[in-house]
């Protein structure tokens, strides 16, 4: 390769690079600090959900159409301007006075970020063609976005703890900068003459089916399932995913052919997916609640302590890798989530001890990781590999988007299942009728324990005692949700990937 071609590799592949870094750091630096958002922004719980929440359901809006649009504008020009748009709003996230403010950004964010996502693996697979150069730099960029996603906590509550929260997020706009640079030095233009058609009824039908599902759960949790906002989203949630299979049916280039769910080892695959993103990522939302109100650490040492959940995750697909070649991801995928069900369960039995602290919790996270790293790489390879080359594409796209959809629903539901153990815990010694329950359960779901002792009729002394402990035990509810849900799929994906009369390898 020629020097100049050589230079212009390695700019490029740097600007992959540091892109998926910062989405990786984005999706797992934010966590560790929304009990200090919450604080400070006077945001409820509620609140701290959307702000995951818009930027994982912005993702999932941008994922398919940005391929489309890449394709037929160009790869080059649409990753600029998608770091343009996530360093923009990571500027205005870092400036937010308010948690409103910060969901609204949040969600700009997630455009900005969900393009970036879908450009890194197009522009790497135009760039390097040719074994090993391609096998490598893939190789490399999975390693960057692994630290992003491991490494994310502790960077996160490093970064609080010696600039503040803004900077977790004003961190992106120089390193947006530096991205530009190298990408306007080093990447070269591409398009694809023979681009799809942009299914814009199916992308915006399926973005409203997931907002409306969301918004149902988290607004129908704080205001009641038959307030008027529970309601009309869930009624918008109906219709939008009847539409949106509807559109896919007659559609000549949909989004997802419905008939891809008959391929066995694709479906398998597709639970992995949903496995993982109803247990293991949502999780991560209210893991740093539970350590830093539940057992009193600050952000950095909570941040250190969910490095045991997250790093294995980036340890393990070697392995995972290894262990499919010899016995099949048929049966490497299912053990993979029922590990991280395992997990869970011994998070469950650590947070249920008498005194619980971190050597009760950490042996569940970091079995937990383990799972996560034995189940991510070959659920990806399967459903790619499962299905035609002409249709890998929209084999990756469904992957993602199962992954995306099923974490923006399930970090609803799993602040849906932590209410309703703090309730279940607080009703169980305290006289409250089920307004001053629901107030009560959701202040402590965002950190305020000392909110207890307004909510009851007499004054308390143990108030905050009874408070941390309503927190272990929702904490513990959403454990056991997700070792249960995380088991039932291991389950299904194990049934799903046998066919009739072949044993696995």
């Amino acid at each position: 390769m020629p020097v100049s071609a050589s230079r212009n590799a390695a700019i490029a592949l740097a600007t992959v690079c540091l892109t998926a870094l910062m989405f990786g750091l984005e999706i797992s630096s934010v966590p560790v600090i929304l009990p200090i958002l919450q604080g400070q922004l006077h945001g409820s719980f509620s609140d701290a959900q959307w702000v995951m929440n818009a930027y994982t359901i912005a993702c999932t809006t941008v994922l398919m159409a940005t391929g489309t649009l890449a394709d037929r504008y160009g790869r080059k020009r649409m990753l600029m301007a998608s770091l343009a748009m996530f360093g923009a709003t990571s500027l205005a996230c870092g400036l937010a006075q308010g948690m409103s403010v910060l969901v609204l950004a949040r969600g700009l964010q997630g455009l900005g970020g969900g393009a970036m996502l879908i450009c890194q693996a197009a522009i790497l697979s135009h760039r390097f063609v040719e074994d090993p150069a391609r096998a490598r730099a893939f190789a490399i960029w999975g390693i960057v976005f692994g630290i992003g996603l491991g490494f994310g906590p502790l960077i996160g509550g490093a970064i609080q703890a010696l600039l503040g929260w803004r900077w977790v997020f004003l961190i992106h706009v120089p390193l947006a900068g530096l991205t530009l640079l190298l990408a306007q030095a080093g990447v070269g233009e591409s398009r694809n003459p023979h681009a799809g058609v942009l299914d814009l009824p199916g992308m915006l039908a399926l973005s409203m089916g997931v907002l409306g599902l969301t918004c149902f759960i988290i607004q129908g949790a704080a205001t009641g399932w038959q307030s008027t906002v529970a309601v009309a989203s869930a009624g918008v949630a109906a219709a939008a995913c009847a539409l949106f299979v509807l559109v896919q049916r007659r559609s000549a280039h949909p989004m997802f052919d419905v008939s891809v769910f008959r391929v066995r080892r694709f479906s398998g695959a597709l639970l992995g997916s949903v496995g993982m993103n109803v247990s293991f990522w949502p999780c991560m939302v209210y893991l740093p609640i539970y350590f830093q109100v539940g057992l009193g650490y600050d952000a950095a040492t909570a941040g250190g302590m969910l490095l045991a959940y997250t790093l294995p995750a980036l340890l393990m697909p070697p392995v995972a890798e290894r262990l499919s070649l010899r016995y099949r991801p048929d049966a490497v995928i299912p053990a993979g989530l029922a590990t991280i069900g395992t997990g869970f369960l011994l998070m469950y039995a650590g947070s249920a001890a008498g005194d619980p602290g971190w050597l009760g919790v950490l042996p569940g996270c970091t079995l937990a990781g383990v799972g996560l790293g034995l189940t991510n790489t070959p659920v990806t390879n399967t459903a790619t590999a499962a299905m035609p080359s002409a249709q890998a594409g929209m084999a990756s796209g469904m992957d993602m988007s199962a992954r995306l959809v099923t974490l923006a629903i399930n970090i609803a539901v799993m602040g849906l299942v932590l209410l309703a153990g703090i309730r279940s815990s607080l009703e169980a010694g305290l006289a409250l009728d089920a307004t001053q329950l629901r107030s009560a359960a959701e202040s402590i779901a965002s950190g305020d324990l000392a909110a207890l002792a307004g909510a009851l009729p007499t004054p308390l002394a143990d108030a905050p005692r009874i408070a941390r402990q309503a927190l272990a035990d929702g904490a513990g509810w959403v454990m056991a949700y997700g070792g249960l849900s995380a088991l039932t799929l291991a389950l299904a994906s194990f049934v799903v990937f046998r066919e009739r009369g072949v044993r696995l390898k």
